[in-house]
């Protein structure tokens, strides 16, 4: 009889460092609760998202520890692995819910609203935060489902948008999603709606004509965009009919909404030098705002970790390194508490305009006008 299979303590000390970051999975079981208990549980997918990760920040504290640069992919796997079958995972369930709680007499019109309210919630926390995490990988199937991740709540152009405008001009009034300062949330989020779109589709536009070629070309990712959310809107009509798509919809809606809350916090009234004709220094940790709340550094895969996703933006996750307040300006809380915050206008100036007025003297006390960087739609002069 051959001995019994162990697993080397070298992989379990992987396994392990890398479990904390795999507790985004537990929405999904959570999801399904939901829908086939009803009543109350429902609330349990935005409680849990929102306030049980801010309750963990206050218990557990802050990481103050970085990532091994020196990491293998070996070291890597299990962190990849979450990013990987969270895709199959949301799909099942997107789409499964969809079909199942049209049909579904214990529920009421509410309470099938408020669930897909909760899946937005997650399809959008998580969904998407995964989405960032692969389109940013050279892998082409990462890629591809970072696509599939973003198809699921109809905003596929983030891809573009992100890769080829938010990282290239971040911190400066060429950036959509750069919050500017004392911009409330119920402002920047109709502008960054249209903006974001524009900007996506006019950067692969310019792309494809750099290698004369029209936007019209099969090569536009857009075509590709239009295509994964074409069949996810006809697949929740075919699972759900009509109720079934509505639903979608909804969910489709509150994950955008939860996206642009987040891209809301990061970079708040965070500008990068104009140096003249149109040039900006180059991007540095003091440009994103930083957290190093441990919890919900577990539930967004470290994303808080964003002067340095920014600084070096092919890092993956497990190997983001924190920043001091001497390098990079510090959250007071977590992204789920911040993001609360954003919603309520006086009590988000009340917490980070003093904190940017700080920044601002400490990075660039030459600076006394700062009305051109506060532009919302019209580039600095060239």
């Amino acid at each position: 009889m051959s001995a019994p299979t162990t697993i080397p303590a070298r992989d379990m000390a992987r396994i392990g460092r890398a479990l904390p970051f795999w507790l985004s999975l537990g929405l999904i079981p959570l999801a399904w609760c939901a829908a086939i208990t009803g009543g109350w549980v429902i609330a349990l997918l935005p409680l849990v998202t929102w306030f049980l990760f801010s309750i963990l920040d206050a218990i557990v504290g802050l990481n103050l520890d970085n990532g091994d640069l020196d990491a293998t992919e070996d070291d890597l796997f299990w962190y990849r692995l979450v990013t990987l079958i969270w895709v199959p995972a949301q799909a099942i369930t997107l789409f499964g819910l969809l079909w199942y709680v049209p049909q579904a007499e214990h529920l009421s019109t509410f309470e099938r609203l408020a669930l897909f309210f909760g899946v937005g919630v997650f399809t959008g926390t998580i969904g998407i935060n995964y989405s960032h995490e692969l389109m940013h990988q050279k892998n082409k199937l990462e890629r591809f489902l970072a696509d599939a991740l973003l198809a699921m709540v109809l905003y596929s152009h983030f891809r573009s948008e992100h890769l080829l405008v938010h990282h290239r001009y971040v911190a400066t009034p060429r950036d959509p999603v750069t919050a500017r300062y004392n911009e409330g949330f119920h402002r920047f989020y109709p502008r960054v709606l249209w903006q974001s779109l524009a900007s996506a589709f006019g950067a692969e536009k310019a792309m494809l004509a750099r290698k004369n070629k029209r936007w019209t070309d099969l090569s536009n990712p857009f075509f590709k965009y239009w295509g994964l959310q074409g069949i996810c809107l006809i697949l929740a009509l075919i699972l759900g009919g009509w109720s079934g798509l509505m639903l979608f919809l909804v969910q489709a809606g509150v994950a955008i909404w939860q996206l642009e809350l987040v891209n809301y916090i990061e970079h708040y009234g965070l500008t990068r030098k104009h140096l003249g004709e149109g040039k900006y220094e180059h991007v540095q940790p003091h440009h994103s705002w930083n957290a190093a709340h441990r919890a919900s550094n577990w539930l967004l895969i470290n994303l808080q970790r964003h002067s340095d996703h920014h600084y070096k933006p092919d890092r993956r996750f497990p190997v983001l390194q924190n920043y001091g307040p001497e390098e990079a300006p510090q959250l007071p809380f977590g992204y789920p508490v911040m993001t609360m915050a954003a919603m309520i206008p006086p009590l988000w100036r009340r917490i980070m305009n003093p904190r940017v007025r700080a920044w601002r003297q400490a990075h660039y006390p030459e600076i006394t006008d700062w009305t051109p960087y506060n532009r919302r739609e019209t580039p600095l002069p060239r």
